[in-house]
């Protein structure tokens, strides 16, 4: 039958983990999940160490009564094996249930994971010492080892507990996004305004804001006009003008006048909703590093249990007399010895610090992006964009400002200016391309009328036809021109002229005959060649690719400093060079603004949407840049190359500590053996390094932050 919801949750708690349905977007939700797990492992440990400290000093018994004997019969009460049963049962029983329910759900599921090495660990030592309270084992067993099972356990939740804090730590991206969510919205019914509940507010409704208030929802402005703080979402503190029509975004505040707009994204599909999904998504996401890593201490736990095995036969048959345990370390039964040895292996070759690694440090990362405007989509993300050694740029609106403007009408003979700019801006009335609105904008400006065209035909990467009173009208390259029968050479120096200033220059046609040339140019961005710049000294080849033709987009090449040009590219064949460039054994980055460029930003190794305002859950990127600034490229690519540097880092330590840690515990470096209680603190503290040097990714600065 059909899978429900339910089913899943019960077959991820059925193995030891937690799980819940998601309803929309709740604000304090996982505010809530990670409060309730840092204070159940805080609760755990207090209570461990309330019930463990007895027990471990009764055990030691004569080594230290001076410290205590001060109060009468006080070791004799707390050496007490009933005393001391009781109290490590609970211990067992209450803190340490984790650990063993988690052990018994795995192997029920056939997973080893850390539990078990936990559980075995402190296991057996609690069931031997249990049966030498209850049983006469002989000669040897009269010394109960429970304050080793316990301080055991209250060292290994003193681990959790430390990593439940450091994971709190890392939400804080998360946790300062849900924070910034507005809870009322004050909309306009019947002509009065109205204070409601946020979850109230419905695409179209009219919403008023006054300065120094949150925005509520998305929207577009349709009364009056002011300055907003989007810092929430990139990052950049200076306030951004907004006016009628301009699109504005919840959790924005509003800095100067009152405005009204309408709502147009709400709940779930708001901006910042859609930002907080993807954070979630990606702080629970797994590089492939990860996967490695995971198999890795499967097959580990696996073999560290078959060598605390052969540890205790070893003990058991050999090494106790010729180390002369008795002597030395004052325990009698072999049995013991060899017992106490696999214990302290199991222990301290527990990869907890491995487990964590990957996720602390991908949480940290992605956190820290997503505070300043940048959303990386998980940990394959992370991991693919450290070894990108090609960036390919769109020009139009990514290295430029997709705004270019009207800069030459060149009439053939007989022709006037204003009839060639009139003929062009019929033919792009009611286009949505940037270099059609220059024309129609520019012939407005010139005070020319501009009568309506039909049967507009766009001819892709070509340009445009028309109907104009009869005539058909032509506008685009020279080979819309030739393909038509006409031949454009003698207004071929005036195009090739505009061309090498970087504009993009266009032929009109009426009846097969041309009429002259026009020319218009984008800006630059103006952080666009210092951020190829950057790129190129981290050893990056760039790539700019355009539709424009070589003359022109070479021309822009040379102002922003790109390697490589691919010019004449059609919309539809970017994706196309893209793969071209990476059979050549290259790893592809392709930046764009996510809409005409979407096959080419899936195509590439890793997708960038530069610009992309309120649209940030693009499927089509991997990473999306809120702030319209080509330097975040390069922090993006610079944040990945530090989180996989503190990955390896902490897996390399996790590993070597492993590594160390089992030759130590098995007595290799003999007569020097250590407990298992020192085993259990010194594991401990490896998990919390990893999770400290991985909350150090927090200090990272991007480029424009840098440069302030």
């Amino acid at each position: 039958g059909r899978i429900t919801v339910q089913d899943i949750i019960k077959a991820v708690t059925d193995i030891g983990y937690g799980a819940e349905e998601i309803k929309g977007v709740d604000v304090d939700r996982e505010r809530e999940a990670r409060e309730k797990e840092i204070l159940s492992q805080k609760r755990n440990l207090i209570l461990a160490l309330i019930l463990a400290v007895p027990v471990s000093i009764g055990e030691m018994g004569q080594n230290i009564a001076p410290l205590v004997n001060t109060i009468p019969g006080i070791m004799g009460f707390l050496g007490n094996d009933y005393f001391q049963f009781i109290f490590a049962t609970l211990v067992m029983l209450l803190p340490g249930r984790q650990f063993f329910t988690g052990a018994y759900k795995g192997l029920k599921h056939g997973a080893t994971d850390m539990n078990l090495l936990i559980a075995a660990g402190t296991g057996s030592a609690y069931l031997i010492s249990t049966a030498s309270v209850f049983l006469d084992l002989g000669a040897g067993f009269e010394h109960k080892y429970f304050g080793t099972a316990v301080m055991l356990i209250a060292f290994i939740v003193l681990g959790r507990y430390m990593e439940a804090n450091s994971r709190g730590k890392t939400s804080e991206a998360i946790k300062k996004l849900m924070g910034l969510q507005a809870r009322t919205a004050r909309i306009v019914v019947d002509r009065t305004e109205r204070e409601v509940p946020i979850e109230d507010v419905k695409p179209g409704d009219i919403v008023v804001v006054r300065p120094g208030e949150k925005l509520p929802v998305d929207g577009t402005v349709i009364e009056g006009r002011s300055a907003l703080d989007e810092s929430m979402l990139t990052g950049e503190s200076i306030p951004v003008e907004k006016n009628v029509g301009d699109e504005v975004i919840g959790a924005t505040i509003n800095k100067t006048g009152s405005f009204k707009y309408r709502a147009t994204r709400v709940g779930a599909d708001t901006a910042l909703a859609q930002i907080i999904k993807l954070v979630e998504d990606a702080q629970t996401s797994k590089a492939p590093i990860q996967r490695i890593a995971d198999i890795v201490a499967g097959h580990f736990i696996v073999t560290v249990m078959s060598i605390a095995l052969v540890a205790f036969f070893y003990w058991y048959f050999i090494g106790f007399e010729r180390l002369d345990i008795a002597a030395n370390y004052g325990i009698a039964s072999p049995f013991l010895a060899a017992l106490l040895i696999a214990i302290t292996v199991l222990v301290i070759a527990c990869p907890c610090a491995v487990g964590l690694a990957t996720p602390i440090a991908v949480m940290v990362g992605t956190g820290k992006g997503a505070e300043n405007g940048i959303l990386i989509k998980g940990g394959e993300a992370l991991e693919t964009a450290q070894n990108l050694d090609t960036i390919v740029f769109d020009k139009t609106g990514t290295l430029t400002r997709g705004e270019p403007q009207l800069t030459d009408v060149v009439p053939a003979g007989g022709v006037s200016e204003d009839t060639v700019l009139m003929l062009a801006a019929v033919a792009e009335k009611g286009s949505e391309h940037p270099l059609g609105e220059a024309i129609v904008k520019g012939a407005a400006a010139r005070g020319i009328d501009i009568p309506d065209g039909q049967d507009f035909n766009a001819i892709a990467g070509h340009g445009v036809q028309v109907t104009y009173e009869g005539s058909r009208v032509l506008l685009g390259t020279r080979k819309l021109m030739t393909d038509n029968g006409m031949d454009p050479a003698p207004l071929n120096n005036s195009m090739e002229a505009m061309e090498n200033d970087g504009k993009t220059a266009m032929l009109i046609a009426k009846d097969n005959e041309i009429m002259g040339v026009i020319a218009v140019a984008d800006t630059l961005k103006e952080h666009s060649a210092e951020a190829v710049e950057y790129l190129q000294e981290m050893g990056i080849t760039t790539v700019m690719i355009t539709g424009d033709n070589r003359l022109t987009a070479e021309a822009i090449a040379r102002q922003v400093g790109i390697d490589r040009v691919l010019a004449e590219v059609l919309p539809q064949d970017k994706a196309a060079e893209v793969k071209k460039l990476q059979a050549e054994g290259a790893k592809v980055a392709m930046v764009g603004d996510g809409i005409n460029d979407a096959p080419a930003l899936m195509q590439a190794d890793i997708g960038i949407a530069l610009g992309s305002g309120t649209d940030v859950a693009m499927e089509s990127a991997q990473i999306v840049l809120i702030k319209d600034d080509l330097r975040d490229v390069v922090s993006s690519i610079e944040l990945s190359k530090r989180t996989m540097g503190k990955i390896k880092q902490g897996l390399f330590w996790a590993f070597a500590y492993n590594t160390a840690g089992i030759p130590l515990a098995l007595g290799v470096f003999g007569p020097y053996l250590i407990a298992p209680a020192l085993a259990a603190l010194f594991m401990a503290m490896s998990s919390v390094s990893v999770t400290a040097n991985a909350l150090l990714l927090k200090r990272f600065k991007l480029k424009r932050q840098e440069a302030v």
